[in-house]
């Protein structure tokens, strides 16, 4: 079978997504030694549009509430993602971390696509954000990020001072929405096969390769988030 030449992996997902920076780590994994080339793009998923700025270390708390949850059953809940991102290599600090609103982020990371360095700020936000317990809805902050990954500071300053690129962002959860995605990271390849969740690395190689195949893809759905108790 005559293998394509390359395949494109779009990737809905949000910087307080903990199985988004899980799913980032696997998917990385699964690219390794991956014989053809891939294009990869960040697109964007707010899983709680209205979210306000929120002090750190409210996350069990805030998980209690909404699941009903004691705060040792909610604690249990940290421990476990905390667990998986370890095995991924991530040092997860959900004590720290604190909410808000991503929607700058996703203009940032736009402006980092059209800088062709989109990959190096989506890491960046998620490790402020999931590691260094850094505030990704703050201009200020978001700015440091993005000059530290190679971005202008005047071009980053503009883009946050105005409202450039928010069209982008709408268009990007528009387009999830037709596509049926409710919850993130959600993995669309070449326009012709979706993976939802931060399934193993195995398994999206597998998918990377019945791509490159033009074989059909079977994928069992992983671990996702879909609302804004799991953006921790």
């Amino acid at each position: 079978m005559t293998l394509a030449t390359g395949v494109k992996v779009e990737i809905w997902s949000d910087v307080v997504c903990p199985w988004c920076y899980i799913g980032k780590r696997r998917f990385e994994a699964a690219l390794r030694d991956f014989p053809h080339p891939v294009e990869v793009e960040w697109k964007s998923f707010q899983l709680d549009p209205h979210a306000t700025s929120q002090p750190a270390g409210a996350n069990t708390a805030r998980l209690a509430e909404k699941y009903g949850r004691s705060l040792a059953e909610a604690q249990a809940m940290v421990d476990h993602v905390t667990a998986q991102a370890a095995a991924e290599g991530l040092d997860f600090r959900l004590d720290l971390s604190r909410g808000g609103n991503t929607f700058d982020a996703h203009r940032l990371l736009h402006l980092a696509k059209s800088a062709g360095r989109q990959d190096q700020l989506k890491e960046r936000l998620d490790r402020a954000h999931f590691t260094e317990g850094e505030p990704v809805d703050d201009a200020a902050t978001l700015t440091r990020l993005a000059v530290e990954t190679g971005l202008d500071e005047v071009e980053v300053k503009e883009v946050l001072t105005s409202d450039r690129f928010a069209s982008a962002v709408r268009e990007d959860v528009a387009e999830a929405r037709a596509l049926g995605i409710s919850g993130v990271p959600f993995f669309v390849i070449d326009r012709r096969y979706g993976v939802s969740g931060a399934q193993p690395a195995e398994l999206l190689r597998s998918a990377l390769e019945q791509a490159a195949a033009d074989a059909p893809v079977t994928a069992v759905d992983g671990e996702t988030c879909s609302d804004d108790a799991c953006a921790v």
